[in-house]
């Protein structure tokens, strides 16, 4: 008989143990939640503060980007990335396309007489680039900045409501473990 006593001594302090660490966990787990919580407030507080601001260098590293890092050598990812935006977005320039005066390469012999890139043409060819014409480039359409912008204020909306409802999940999720841990709490006593 005293051997059974304590094999049941046992399997109490293993229940024990095992509440014990599942209580801690859960405490744990609310208030990592709470805390990666508070960091998505914050930084969707300082994303909205701090937006004019993050609009104006981006207009100003744009434009200084395309005029004087444009097929340059070392720089062909930018080159390739402008390319690319002013396809996508149907622009051409910065601002316009006058920005392309200000550029380097356009300036060089490189550039093949050209006044904007070729991918500032409607229809991509060799040396389209060489008539600035509205029949031919994206020039009536606006600089890529501002498709940029619309780009962003449209897809806002998507990101704020995937933002709510990860929210809304971990709002659940730290009711659901306060539950959890008043819970095991009223049992442990």
């Amino acid at each position: 008989m005293g051997e059974f006593n304590e094999k049941k001594t046992t399997c109490g302090t293993v229940c024990l143990k095992y509440l014990l660490f599942t209580y801690n966990c859960c405490f744990w787990y609310f208030i990592l939640l709470l805390i990666i919580f508070l960091l998505e407030i914050i930084a969707g507080i300082l994303a909205y503060a701090y937006y004019q601001q993050l609009n104006t260098e981006l207009k100003e590293n744009l434009k200084d980007t395309m005029t004087k890092r444009y097929h340059q050598p070392g720089h062909e990812a930018v080159t390739s990335a402008v390319d690319q935006l002013q396809q996508e977005f149907h622009c051409c320039g910065s601002n316009n396309s006058q920005d392309w005066r200000d550029s380097e390469w356009i300036r060089s012999q490189e550039a093949g007489g050209r006044v904007v890139p070729d991918s500032c043409c409607k229809t991509v060819v060799a040396l389209c680039g060489q008539r600035d014409h509205a029949s031919n480039i994206y020039k009536v359409e606006g600089g890529c900045i501002t498709k940029l912008e619309t780009f962003i204020q449209e897809h806002l909306r998507v990101i704020g409501a995937v933002g709510i409802g990860i929210a809304c999940v971990q709002v659940f999720g730290m009711i659901f473990t306060c539950c959890l841990y008043r819970s095991l709490k009223l049992e442990h006593y």
